[in-house]
């Protein structure tokens, strides 16, 4: 139970436009802030956030409130979770009048662990070595809390001897239980780099191997307190200066972001392994800063920079974007004290919108009439969704790179290949949703392709073929990323949608296999056996089974 002196406390310290701006866009509007309603579907702001009184109110749907039963019913929380969960956002303290909160134990698991991470990194050479080939000073090494982690057993011996809960530990994301019983560290053998919520409460790790191990970097799982999605690596150190400078600069890992820090470039971040999603919107709009948008030049990074640079350009934001040349990353060439070329490079950005419009055109060949119509409607696709005066500036940029005439931009000019892109009819969308889904979360394409193969998706099988050969840049693999009708699935949908399409796979093969004369009777018999009562049964359990016949 949470002592009512240390409740009051809290309650007395929060703000809610700070508390509601972590889920959501809020603007200023007088002396109130305004936002669309996440509670009913509205385009038309009607909820209100009065600083004045702490409370908020929407005027379309009827719900209000303050800052606590925000959180209850956004989070879907009980009253002290929700006391909870808002004392982690703003790094407060909470004490209770019996016994512990389990959040606060996670938390202390978190504190205790990061100490101990740091520690170890001084004894190890070989992690302080790599640290030091790139570039990285001892001062950003204590600055960032860099840290490193060894065996599995050193962990739980560690938290045993420290009488941390091993429960609390699991809670925490720092070990996971085994199929077979007991519980394993999750981090091993990796430097890891403690996150921080944007307040400064420590919510996870980011861990990278030092022994060739296949995921070079991992983090934390999902918790009470670690939402990678909302979350950018660096925010609570880069805050100052974003709101100081009105910029910010987005990156693509934590090495970037150090070796961007180290050489004065304060303002940047990074996604926890994640493409910039609409969560990240809320965070990156406080304090109203320019977006940077700082990548590698390679196709993976071309790519995750148009699909970031349309949604930002489509939520209202400025900013540019910068491709660093030749295989090189931020990190490298500060490390071989290109800071000069650096700065230069990020002043030089290519506006948000141009870029968009540039590598869109570049997806098609403007030579071909189908290739260019589609390139059309897709630009024109873009255009419509910005506000109309961002709008009619660029109708004529686009015409002039796409080779057509500006007043094809009009409003009423119908452009059918941008509704019938793909053809797409209804069974297919699932196919599209997986493709686009394994585009945005690579590390599933090894576990998905363990169940189907390219071949089952008939005429998608040339894309998904693409996907696997990293051609980015294949125009339909580009379409498909900026097609908002085809949806990204989060992992339990990803697998629930693959259940479905290969117990629908194997149904249609049931009605070939009984209908070929052709077979064997013994194979056949067998192949009916099999998928009559092993492989249906198992897909409408939910279990993914392999492609394999055998």
């Amino acid at each position: 139970m949470i002592d009512k002196t240390s409740e009051e406390n809290l309650k007395n310290s929060i703000d809610i436009v700070d508390i509601i701006s972590n889920y959501i866009e809020v603007k200023k509007a007088g002396a109130n802030f305004k936002a669309n309603c996440p509670f009913h579907g509205e385009k038309t702001p009607s909820f209100v956030i009065s600083p004045s009184k702490q409370i908020y109110h929407c005027f379309g749907c009827g719900v209000g409130g303050d800052a606590i039963k925000f959180v209850m019913e956004y989070e879907k929380l009980n009253y002290p979770e929700a006391l909870e969960k808002i004392a982690s956002m703003m790094n407060f303290s909470l004490q209770y009048a019996q016994g512990s909160s389990d959040n606060n134990d996670a938390r202390r698991v978190l504190q205790q662990i990061q100490q101990w991470y740091t520690k170890q990194l001084d004894r190890n050479a070989t992690a302080k070595s790599y640290l030091q080939k790139r570039g990285i000073t001892t001062q950003s090494i204590e600055s960032f809390g860099i840290g490193y982690v060894g065996a599995s057993q050193e962990v739980m011996n560690f938290l045993s001897t420290n009488f941390l809960a091993i429960p609390k530990a699991e809670e925490a994301g720092v070990v996971a239980q085994r199929e077979r019983g007991g519980y394993y560290a999750r981090l091993t053998e990796r430097i890891t780099f403690p996150i921080y919520s944007p307040s400064g409460a420590i919510v996870g790790f980011g861990g990278r191997t030092i022994t060739n191990h296949p995921a070079k970097y991992i983090n934390s799982p999902q918790t009470k307190l670690f939402n990678k999605s909302r979350l950018l690596y660096g925010y609570y150190k880069a805050k100052d200066a974003i709101y100081r400078n009105k910029k910010i600069i987005v990156c693509e890992g934590y090495l970037d972001v150090i070796m961007f820090h180290q050489a004065g470039f304060k303002e940047a971040v990074a996604t926890l392994g994640t493409a910039l999603t609409e969560e990240h919107l809320p965070i990156l709009r406080k304090g109203e800063p320019k977006v940077i948008l700082a990548y590698d030049g390679d196709k993976a990074g071309i790519a995750a920079a148009l699909k970031a640079a349309t949604m930002l350009t489509q939520g209202g934001f400025d900013g540019s974007v910068v491709l660093f040349p030749d295989g090189q990353d931020p990190a490298d060439m500060i490390a071989k004290g290109q800071i000069q070329k650096v700065a230069e490079l990020l002043r030089s950005g290519q506006s948000l919108i141009p870029f968009v419009i540039e590598m869109t055109a570049k997806s098609y060949d403007l030579h071909n009439p189908r290739d260019k119509e589609i390139a059309f409607g897709t630009v024109k696709a873009y255009l419509d969704k910005l506000s109309p005066i961002i709008r009619d500036a660029y109708v004529t940029h686009s015409a002039t790179i796409l080779g057509v005439r500006p007043e094809l931009f009009g409003k009423n000019a119908k452009v059918e290949h941008v509704k019938t892109r793909f053809n797409t009819p209804r069974d297919d969308i699932g196919q599209l949703s997986i493709i686009k889904t394994l585009m945005e979360h690579k590390r599933l394409i090894d576990e998905v392709l363990n169940v189907i193969e390219p071949s089952m998706f008939d005429h998608y099988a040339p894309l998904l073929e693409s996907l696997i050969k990293e051609e980015y840049q294949n125009p339909k693999l580009t379409g498909l990323m900026i097609d908002e009708s085809i949806k990204i699935m989060k992992e339990e949908e990803l697998r629930g949608t693959l259940a479905a399409f290969l117990f629908g796979f194997y149904t249609k093969k049931l009605r070939t296999i009984t209908a070929d004369t052709t077979m064997p009777l013994r194979q056949k018999s067998f192949l009916i056996r099999k998928i009559k009562m092993d492989i249906l049964p198992r897909l409408k359990e939910g279990e993914l089974v392999s492609y394999k016949l055998d």
